[in-house]
């Protein structure tokens, strides 16, 4: 399910008039979606938890701009915030400007999401993100930090320039680079990152060293049948700060990623391998990432995570069937974070079914459940997770 494709755009034409009394159109677009979900989880150790409202953030409104031109061109650019049914404005989301050319791709300057979570894998390949049962942080795809150099699915990227190809013969990529020792980028992770407290800390190498991260992919139709293939690379290198964290040793982080989608009809079957070394901000369980605060009323959906300094490897695959104008789906993946000098190894599994029904092209409602398995040597009770979860969402 790709969210931006599916969000509805109510378009305002406005003349803007140049000293030359000529004028330009531009393009306002009002976008929105909004989400409530009844959630029931049981966590290992905790009391039941329920609760009506949004814990995934996906509800948000914002505005987009488009101005042509010429020559193909187009200035483009996002305001979009963040809110949950509670009450709470959960944040900022994409925020950026530049420039368009529909031969060529679309140049963003600013705050963005990553290749990972929306171009490659990610919540690309997730019928259910955006919701408790997403796969993302349940052992099965990854979950990033404040500085969303991983594929979560609310986060976006301070401070980045961003690149992203039109298709060329069923080939396109996406380059995402930060410049390294900005502030307010990396989640805190409780100090043990080398984060100064709330959201603050640093990130990308030390001496103007850049972070990056680079995703291709490859669609092609043959017969009924619809292929994709993706890859990429993420690399967030490690900064002054951190580096004086000596006891978890850490060094710059690289993510390597594959995956892959085949279609035929009304089914399909989707899958993601992301293998991670010396992981960072970008591949660790941190407060931010989490789906809220780390404690008894916590989700605790954060079970993707590497030890901070430490590798490992996560595997995600899942399938859907579509019968009439509802989807079924099943999925499921794993989580292997080795061990290192300051903490032991741990692995989540999860499996969940459920589905999904359109009611419109702008209202649909979903369900299912789903179950983490965690396998936590540092702690004398592994957290394992029981969701049920019945919701309904809109955009407008």
């Amino acid at each position: 399910m790709n969210i931006q494709k599916l969000m509805p755009r109510v378009l305002i034409s406005v003349l803007v008039f140049t000293s030359s009394t000529s004028a330009l159109a531009m393009n306002f677009g009002l976008v929105g979606r909004i989400q409530a979900e009844y959630n029931h989880i049981n966590i290992e150790g905790f009391s039941n938890q329920a609760s009506i409202e949004d814990p995934t953030f996906f509800s948000s409104w914002g505005l987009r701009v488009l101005e042509e031109l010429g020559k193909g061109f187009k200035a483009v650019g996002m305001i979009d915030y963040g809110f949950n049914l509670n009450g709470a404005q959960s944040g900022n989301r994409e925020m950026f400007v530049g420039l368009s050319q529909e031969s060529l791709g679309t140049l963003k300057f600013g705050r963005t999401h990553s290749p990972f979570a929306d171009f490659a894998g990610g919540w690309t390949i997730d019928p259910f993100v955006y919701t408790t049962l997403q796969a993302t942080g349940s052992g099965g795809t990854m979950i990033a930090s404040a500085n969303g150099l991983g594929s979560a699915s609310y986060t976006a990227v301070n401070s980045v320039v961003r690149f992203t190809s039109a298709a060329f013969n069923g080939f396109s990529f996406a380059v995402m680079l930060m410049p390294g020792d900005s502030d307010r980028l990396e989640a805190h992770l409780g100090g043990m990152l080398g984060g100064k407290g709330g959201n603050i800390g640093n990130t990308g190498g030390e001496n103007g060293e850049w972070d990056v991260q680079f995703a291709a992919k490859y669609i092609t139709q043959i017969q009924d049948h619809k292929l994709e293939v993706f890859s990429g690379y993420s690399r967030d290198n490690v900064s002054s700060t951190q580096k004086k964290v000596l006891t978890a040793n850490l060094r710059t982080e690289e993510v390597a990623r594959v995956g892959g989608i085949w279609a035929y009809q009304n089914f399909r079957i989707q899958g993601q391998y992301d293998y991670i070394s010396n992981a960072l901000g970008a591949a660790t369980c941190s407060d931010a990432a989490a789906l809220g605060a780390l404690g008894e009323n916590s989700t605790r959906q954060c079970n993707s995570a590497m030890n901070p300094g430490g590798s490992g490897d996560i595997w995600y695959a899942g399938g859907q069937y579509k019968w009439g104008n509802t989807t079924f789906v099943a999925q499921g993946g794993m989580t292997d974070a080795n061990n290192t000098e300051a903490l032991a190894s741990r692995k989540s599994k999860s499996f969940t079914v459920g589905a999904l029904y359109s009611l419109s092209k702008r209202t649909n409602l979903f369900g299912g459940y789903q179950h983490v398995n965690v396998i936590d040597k540092n702690n004398p009770v592994d957290r394992d997770r029981n969701t049920l979860t019945i919701g309904m969402r809109h955009l407008f």
